[in-house]
């Protein structure tokens, strides 16, 4: 079972964004990295000098590199912006908006969570039209999940197993509002947040966090106690979404679990050491309330 990473969500200094990815590509024991601004457009010129650099570091390493569009695809900007993303190198574009699909034109590339595929039709349709790997909704029961890889053996099926559980995209700036600014003037507030902004309820309990223009789950999700369900489900990739904790250290507990040499209690307690405060969730898997978590 491979392991994959994700790209950054949120908005991290650039030269923080790139020794992450140099960092990931030196000691991360990860086999798969997409990378790319895929929240909001506005963010994307900050990285997109560091970007050839930190393709190339993580090619040297060994890592396969994906190209991550945008979310949400609204303006001609942002549609100039994808066909230029699937036009350059040779490096498979992850697809996270259907708008992208035109202009990859039946080349091999690969699907991610944002995309809605909840059944096997849905997955078969993306790979006739290419689709080599396909990362899962978060949301999915682990029946679903081992229906689809069942169905489509020829496709690297994929787990969201580790973060903040992206759960919507808007075309309204929540930190922007938050900050008393327009969208179009919105200072980049979103850095104030680099593992995004808690939201509570107004009877102040834990609900949900903010990142911009998206909104995630206030629990990160942890399915490090079901990778031996998934790996009979015949899931072919975990992917670990990048917080602001040390990903190595989280990426390394992963492989730890996988290849046999840490227990899944063993593992829960040193993510617990990494990522300090954080409630875990693993019920989305498990056909359970979101926010619920099972050790066992």
């Amino acid at each position: 079972m491979q392991l994959s990473l994700g790209p950054v969500l949120y908005n991290w200094a650039p030269e923080r964004w790139r020794d992450f990815y140099f960092r990931i590509a030196d000691e991360a024991p990860v086999d798969v990295v997409s990378v790319g601004e895929i929240v909001c457009s506005k963010r994307s010129p900050f990285f997109a000098g560091h970007l050839p650099e930190v393709i190339e570091r993580l090619q040297q390493a060994g890592k396969q590199v994906l190209l991550g569009s945008l979310i949400l695809v609204s303006l001609r900007r942002e549609r100039r912006q994808t066909e230029e993303l699937c036009a350059a190198g040779d490096a498979l574009v992850e697809v996270n908006d259907l708008t992208c699909l035109r202009s990859i034109k039946g080349r091999p590339h690969a699907i991610g969570s944002f995309v809605n595929i909840y059944n096997e039709t849905s997955a078969a349709f993306h790979v006739r039209q290419g689709a080599a790997r396909i990362c899962l909704p978060p949301e999915l029961p682990v029946a679903s999940a081992a229906a689809i890889a069942a169905a489509l053996p020829e496709a690297v099926i994929e787990i969201f197993a580790f973060g903040r559980v992206p759960l919507a995209i808007a075309a309204r700036c929540y930190h922007a509002r938050l900050h008393k600014l327009s969208k179009d003037n919105c200072r980049f507030v979103c850095e104030k947040d680099p593992d995004g902004l808690a939201l509570k309820t107004l009877d102040q309990q834990d609900f949900l966090t903010i990142n911009g223009v998206q909104t995630l789950s206030h629990a990160c999700t942890n399915l490090v106690s079901d990778i031996g369900a998934l790996r009979e489900a015949g899931i072919g990739s975990l992917r670990l979404s990048p917080q602001d904790c040390d990903m190595v250290e989280v990426a390394k507990t992963f492989r730890d679990v996988l290849d046999g040499r840490r227990s899944a209690e063993e593992a829960n307690g040193r993510l617990s050491e990494l990522y300090p405060g954080v409630a875990f969730a693993n019920g989305f898997l498990r056909g359970q309330s979101g926010f619920s978590f099972a050790r066992t």
